[in-house]
């Protein structure tokens, strides 16, 4: 089930929402100051985030950190739909994160909002459903070309491009899906850390 970003009544209404929009995404990722490095800011996106993008949040954030990039990177993630903003990741989603070393107890969903685009440098869609709505929301083709599917910088699983939705599946399901997302978040650390080290991602 796809969520979408409702449409705003007038400009005037449509700015003051675009600024709170604004204010909401630096609340969730804080800028640095001014005389700081500005982290290269990434987002995934699901359905509700409530399994599969924090699961992929998770795991990069710990590359990030494992790496020492803390600074230099800034992740987040969101849903395209509004169903479960601002609840927990999903207790299967907690207990196969946990299995495997990672932390996300202090995540509460959020629905992405396509005026965060400026402020992201990558955007990336667990399946192509979600990759379709980002693009379509995205304000400027720049913007649309921000969006990429995490399967697509993985090779372990040829002609697979979709991470598949565990919601309504079993624990062990959880599992696989989250070592689907563990290998695909590899490869796109490792993609970027080069650039990210020398700087050259800003």
């Amino acid at each position: 089930m796809e969520g979408g970003l409702a449409a705003s009544a007038g400009e005037e209404e449509w700015l003051e929402g675009d600024c709170a929009s604004v204010r909401e995404f630096d609340r969730i990722v804080p800028m640095p100051p001014s005389d700081q490095i500005v982290p290269y800011r990434v987002c995934f996106v699901c359905a509700g985030n409530i399994c599969r993008s924090p699961m992929a949040e998770a795991v990069f954030r710990a590359r990030v950190e494992k790496a020492g990039l803390t600074p230099w990177v800034s992740v987040t993630s969101a849903g395209t739909g509004d169903w479960h903003v601002g609840e927990q990741a999903d207790a299967r989603t907690l207990d196969a994160l946990a299995a495997r070393g990672y932390d996300a107890g202090w995540h509460r969903a959020k629905q992405f909002d396509s005026a965060w685009f400026p402020q992201l440098d990558l955007v990336v869609a667990l399946d192509r459903g979600h990759e379709r709505a980002l693009r379509d929301w995205a304000p400027t083709p720049a913007d649309a070309d921000k969006v990429s599917l995490l399967m697509s910088f993985d090779t372990t699983y040829p002609g697979i491009l979709d991470v598949p939705d565990p919601y309504y599946a079993d624990a062990r399901t959880f599992d696989r899906v989250l070592g689907m997302i563990e290998g695909a978040s590899l490869a796109l650390f490792r993609q970027l850390e080069p650039a990210i080290r020398q700087g050259a991602l800003r």
